[in-house]
């Protein structure tokens, strides 16, 4: 083959139409070998001893390569572990830039760098070339068709996080050869689905090339949830179904641009933290072995790991190579792959300088200045699993936050906390005791009930203790303490009166979240009442467990569910881009948000801290908005009052004086979802029965 010396940027496989610009960088590395496959992947045909470096980049150009082709790096240097130096060029490394990756992994002893009948000082020489996925060159050429990113705000925004082979893999009005994958995600009947629902945005569980951990495959499990990345730029073969050798890209941008067309927003889940190589008794599969001491974080004695992340490992964000990589995957996947946003998990764990969570740390400063990335939706999930590492609410403007503690404490309220009034409060109005004084917005708070990890909606109301046995640890692994409550049977009953008050339940959730300042994520399958049969961390059942079953829907909860959704979207005063200041609005003299007490007076300081109190009134005012649209138009809604009643017992209510409305009309109670009670009018100060732990939404027109 003919070599020349390319260029070392930009970093990876780049085809030109001519040929293959190969750049890698390994800054402690002696020397690099670039090795070809054949187009099964499976046998080594070329290796190219590059020669070129510079700025601690090898790079190389190779004419006549075309998209396809199956490619792997040997990398040389010291094997020094206690130094932190792992090379190994016995070991063939996926290349971190790689666009496609060829498939999984297949788990073998050789996949070590040292041998396994030793610890990890020796040395392995066994090939791993046979068992390792190749990386693959492709065509980045795609037509969008002028098809525009919907660019929707955070304050229209209705978040579904979902996992692409779980939501489609059991839907039956999808063809049954391409549920799971990506053209699943896309299909008419699904698109057709998440609008219908009111969906903006879906918010994919990790896409990302990522490994199944040796020891579930060893249990006949596997890594579902995905948080385990080997590759940040390749979505994963896993959720293809048009091939591995490049057809995985365009069928992902098919998806995104079909959703697009729908208005339809894709927000990825990603794993910047750590990645599937583990600890100092992890595999050699690219990082490891390409620059071990730039790539990963390492204790004082180097031969091991600091993890902040609780998976063996944390990527060393501290360090400008892998900013560089970081930076790149991002914008790669909105430049080139049209996503519109990105969910960081464990998000504190990139924030740490070289010990605790820095707020100006150098990855959210170059995020914060880059004309992309800057532009896209950015959501942290704000903890680690290290000291300091619970964050919520300090992440810097710009960036919005899975809100921990409006889960907690909705939670709580509603099984029936004492002293939980002012929390709750705080909560649904956007959560201004962690944000306002940044001068953030109330959309920084990302609200949800349930996500992934823990129990589903529907497990929430109807078991007190997790039930993982099925993961294979003994019931050990997930939360214990899970703000849950069964109502007197644990798992699944046909008393009339539990299942009753557990439908219910799950309509108050879906009301708050829905009718609370911020932006309400729901998971995938909440809506009608998926269940995980009390497992509350089925990151390794890809089964039924895990799974939508459409086949068993709770249409009267969807249909509750749609309606609430298309309430919020159609009245501003519950998605306020300002936060409530409890001021009078000039047309009408009431402030903005006012809260009462069952006998229709105000609260005062003191109600906020009595232990025994368990519900309350709360009054917004359509006038008191204080915002304006995108061509400058006061924004006026109408005006509401919810009665919120987490008591086990029925309340008497007395609506707010004439002043606030002569009229009241009922469009929500939970009590009585499908609204059969023909009494739906109400007059000021008249007197309502609130039946024990439901809702109550009222509203009149504004004057």
């Amino acid at each position: 083959m003919e070599v020349y010396p390319g260029s070392q940027y930009p970093l990876g496989a780049n085809w030109d139409g001519n040929g293959v610009n190969f750049a890698l960088f390994a800054g402690h590395a002696t020397a690099v070998e670039l090795c070809f496959f054949d187009q099964d992947c499976k046998h080594e045909q070329t290796r190219i001893k590059i020669t070129e470096c510079t700025s601690h980049v090898w790079h190389a150009y190779v004419p006549d390569i075309k998209p396809g082709q199956c490619y792997g790096y040997r990398v040389y240097g010291p094997y020094d572990p206690e130094n932190g130096l792992r090379y190994n060029p016995n070991k063939l490394l996926i290349d971190p830039y790689a666009k496609a990756i060829s498939g999984p992994i297949e788990w073998h002893d050789s996949l070590f760098g040292y041998r396994m009948d030793g610890d990890d000082l020796t040395f392995s020489e066994t090939d791993s070339a046979p068992f390792v996925p190749k990386s693959v060159v492709i065509n980045q050429d795609y037509d969008w068709e002028g098809v525009k990113a919907p660019g929707t705000s955070y304050l229209q925004s209705i978040i579904y996080e979902t996992h692409v082979r779980g939501l489609t893999i059991q839907h039956p009005d999808i063809p049954e050869n391409i549920r799971g994958t990506y053209a699943a995600v896309c299909h008419p009947v699904m698109i057709e689905y998440l609008q219908s629902l009111g969906i903006t945005a879906v918010e994919l569980m990790p896409v990302h090339q990522f490994i199944n951990e040796r020891s579930l495959v060893e249990r006949g499990l596997s890594n579902y949830w995905g948080y385990n990345t080997i590759g940040y730029f390749a979505p994963d073969t896993k959720y293809s179904s048009s091939g591995v050798l490049g057809a995985q890209v365009k069928e992902f941008k098919d998806m995104v641009k079909a959703l697009h067309k729908a208005g339809i927003e894709v927000i990825l889940d990603v794993v910047y933290n750590h990645t599937a190589e583990g600890n100092q008794l992890g595999p050699t599969l690219s990082f490891k072995g390409i620059d071990n001491l730039e790539y990963y974080r390492l204790t004082e004695n180097k031969r091991y790991y600091m993890d902040y992340t609780g998976t063996g490992n944390t990527l060393n964000a501290y360090y400008p190579s892998v900013l560089r990589l970081m930076m790149d995957s991002l914008r790669y996947w909105v430049q080139e792959m049209h996503v519109d946003g990105f969910r960081f998990d464990l998000a504190s764990a990139l924030a740490r300088g070289l010990d605790d969570v820095n707020r100006l740390s150098a990855f959210f400063s170059i995020i914060h200045q880059d004309p992309v990335l800057s532009q896209v939706k950015l959501i942290a999930e704000p903890w680690d699993v290290g000291e300091g590492g619970y964050q919520v609410g300090n992440f810097p403007p710009g960036w919005a936050e899975w809100n921990g503690k409006y889960r907690d404490s909705i939670r709580d309220f509603w099984r029936g906390e004492g002293g939980m009034l002012e929390e709750f409060a705080l909560r649904c109005t956007g959560s201004p005791d962690l944000y306002q004084d940044d001068n953030r917005r109330p959309t920084a708070s990302i609200n949800f009930i349930t996500a992934h990890d823990g129990f589903t909606l529907h497990d929430l109301v109807s078991y007190e203790h997790k039930h993982n046995e099925a993961n294979g640890e003994n019931n050990a692994d997930g939360e214990n303490h899970n703000r849950s409550c069964n109502y007197g049977v644990e798992g699944e009953t046909d008393d009339p009166e539990i299942v009753n008050l557990r439908n219910r339940q799950k309509r108050n959730f879906f009301t708050t979240l829905l009718l609370s300042q911020g932006v309400p994520m729901l998971v995938a399958g909440d809506e009608f009442g998926r269940t995980q049969k009390g497992n509350n961390n089925a990151y390794c059942q890809d089964n039924e467990i895990s799974w939508l079953n459409w086949a068993a829907a709770d249409h009267e909860l969807l249909a509750f569910c749609r309606r609430l959704i298309k309430i919020r979207k159609s009245h501003p005063v519950f998605c306020r881009r300002t936060w409530f200041h409890g001021q009078p609005a000039i047309e009408t003299g009431l402030e903005d948000i006012a809260w009462f007490l069952p006998d229709g007076t105000e609260m005062k300081v003191h109600n906020w801290k009595e232990d025994f109190a368990k519900s309350l009134g709360v009054y917004l005012n359509g006038h008191g908005i204080m915002g304006r649209d995108h061509v400058g138009r006061r924004i006026i809604d109408n005006s509401f009052f919810l009665i919120l009643n987490a008591h086990h017992g029925e309340l008497q209510y007395k609506l707010p004086a004439i002043k606030y409305a002569e009229m009241w009309t009922k469009i929500v109670d939970t009590s009585d979802p499908m609204l059969k009670n023909e009494h739906l009018n109400f007059k000021h100060s008249q007197k309502i029965k609130i039946p024990g732990r439901s809702i109550m939404v009222l509203t009149t027109k504004s004057k």
